[in-house]
């Protein structure tokens, strides 16, 4: 097998501005494995991850990520490699990050949710020599299906938890087969290279890959651990996808490793499966996005005696998209536990409430930055600043803030100005105290329950269906949700069912939370004056159709 070690090409921060967070103490030249090696050093018999009925040590935890890196570094991977990853809320996720963090392979962690269509947009990207992914997945069900998307993917090595045999990931991670000693050495990538990469959310098709450096992110894990007072005392509830930027680092469980405490592993952030976690475990802090927390909220309305279950928890995180005052103003009354509101981006910037701010502030905004380094600017559409308390297009840059998506010149061209900010497509009011509160987005995207849908890449999927000319994918307002989508089409076939159409695009590998909500049939989609079609008019067509007026239109 070929070796290599070579860094991976990213846009660099300018020399001035890395030499200023340098001297400024954000950079410390540490790669993020350093939380884990510390930790060993402090309290290594202290409980670092609880999944199930299995639960590691710090030391445990340190010890089987090195034995991963330690096999992966004598098939010959190096630093400059790249990897796959795609697991769910298992403890595996976590081994499997600092193995590769150690030996310096650079992975995507694909979400347990996404498909065929976004593993091959990922590995032609990066193009992998490693892909660890779960017999859990439907993908790996079917034979023929798995075979097909390895041979996408084209890995040289296929790792994969609950498979037995040499190619199981829990053979990779169990003891030594021989003394550790023979293996190569190995070692993580320099601290300001790219140590892995984060998902987009995705507005203009697939999402883009965000290439994140040790320096910076392990800076924005500390920051937010400062701001959130974590510490060897917290239990954190990780019941969002645990690759999301939300559970991963603000603080998240990267926060909680490198304070000391414990991540506990739910499968999902339903309160059937989260109350009882909290309760055994005593999880005191827990991060959720505003569907779930109104799952949340129903359960205790309609069962206050769960509530005594939720006793140790002391603060809930909110993010991932816009949290309603109406339902901010119930999480105290009816959870027992504090608010924060966090609004980030996998790009960089993270803002949250803080602490001890006032309940107004909690309920009505998304935060103030974290760092007296993050530089925001608010903008009308021709680039100049909008007042304070008046809405515009957020533009940001920072210590943490990448400065541009990986290999993508021709759309970095679009989202950065020529000082290096980077629009982030967000709508936002900024207060006179700092405080940001996002009123709506500028980009063509669907914020499903925090759930990222580009409705560009639903839009190509549809298209090829044969009896599918046209197509509009737009947002439709959900109590629960927030958004959800609803797909209006222009067909030569009149019979034309939604279960037929879902059905179509799961055939083409489109994940399920993407899959439309609900299907229009149109004769023909509405313009704008400038040729463009008017998705403000459709999005206002099924306003007025949930809403219960009249529509010209065939719901199918």
């Amino acid at each position: 097998m070929t070796t290599h070690n070579h860094f991976l090409p990213y846009t660099r921060w300018p020399k001035e501005l890395a030499e200023s967070y340098r001297a400024k103490g954000y950079w410390r030249g540490e790669p993020l494995t350093a939380m884990l090696t510390r930790q060993c050093e402090l309290a290594p018999e202290a409980m670092a991850v609880i999944c199930g009925e299995r639960s590691f040590s710090y030391r445990e935890l340190d010890a089987a990520s090195t034995r991963l890196a330690a096999r992966l570094a004598r098939q010959g991977f190096s630093v400059g490699d790249t990897a796959l990853v795609q697991l769910p809320n298992v403890a595996e996720f976590y081994l499997v990050f600092f193995a590769l963090l150690k030996v310096g392979i650079a992975p995507v962690n694909a979400l347990f949710s996404h498909n065929r269509l976004e593993l091959s947009s990922y590995a032609e990207q990066i193009k992998p020599r490693l892909f660890i992914g779960s017999t859990a997945h439907p993908l790996f069900t079917d034979g023929a299906r798995q075979s097909e998307l390895l041979v996408e993917i084209g890995a040289e090595l296929v790792l994969l938890d609950g498979e037995a045999g040499e190619l199981g990931l829990a053979h990779w991670l169990g003891e030594l087969d021989v003394d550790g000693a023979t293996s190569p050495a190995f070692g993580p990538s320099p601290a300001d290279e790219v140590a892995f990469f984060q998902l987009s959310g995705g507005s203009t098709g697939t999402p883009k890959l965000i290439p994140r450096t040790h320096d910076d992110y392990l800076y924005s894990v500390r920051r937010s651990n400062e701001i959130c007072e974590l510490g060897p005392h917290t239990r954190y509830l990780c019941a969002l996808p645990a690759p999301h930027n939300f559970p991963l680092s603000s603080p998240g469980a990267l926060g909680v490793f490198d304070a000391g405490g414990a991540v506990v592993l739910a499968p999902d952030p339903g309160p059937m499966s989260c109350f009882p976690l909290i309760e055994r475990h005593q999880v005191n802090l827990c991060s959720l996005v505003p569907p779930a927390v109104s799952l949340w909220l129903q359960a205790a309305e309609a069962d206050p005696s769960v509530r005594a279950q939720l006793a140790s928890l002391s603060l809930l995180q909110v993010g991932g998209a816009k949290l309603g005052e109406a339902v901010a103003r119930k999480i105290e009354p009816l959870l027992g536990c504090r608010l924060q509101q966090v609004f980030g981006m996998a790009e960089g910037l993270v803002n949250y409430t803080r602490l001890d701010d006032s309940d107004e502030k909690i309920i009505h905004t998304q935060g103030h930055p974290m760092s007296p380094d993050d530089e925001v600017r608010v903008l009308d559409e021709e680039g100049n600043p909008v007042p304070r308390g008046e809405p515009g297009a957020l533009h940001t840059r920072g210590p943490y803030t990448f400065r541009g998506y990986y290999q993508s010149p021709a759309h970095n061209a679009r989202v950065f100005d020529s000082e290096g900010f980077y629009c982030s497509g967000d709508l936002v009011v900024q207060d006179a105290d700092g405080y940001l509160t996002v009123v709506g987005r500028q980009k063509d995207q669907i914020n499903r329950g925090g759930e990222k849908i580009a409705a560009e890449e639903v839009e190509n999927q549809l298209l090829h269906h044969p009896a599918i000319t046209h197509a509009a994918l737009v947002s439709m307002p959900d109590s629960t949700m927030g958004e959800k989508s609803c797909a209006f089409i222009v067909a030569t076939e009149p019979g034309l069912k939604a279960l037929a159409l879902r059905k179509f695009l799961r055939s083409r590998g489109v994940a399920e939370f993407k899959l439309p909500d609900r299907f229009e049939i149109l004769d023909a989609l509405p313009m704008t004056a400038v040729g463009k079609i008017d998705k403000q008019g459709l999005r206002a067509r099924i306003a007025q159709a949930i809403a219960g007026d009249s529509l010209p239109v065939t719901t199918v």
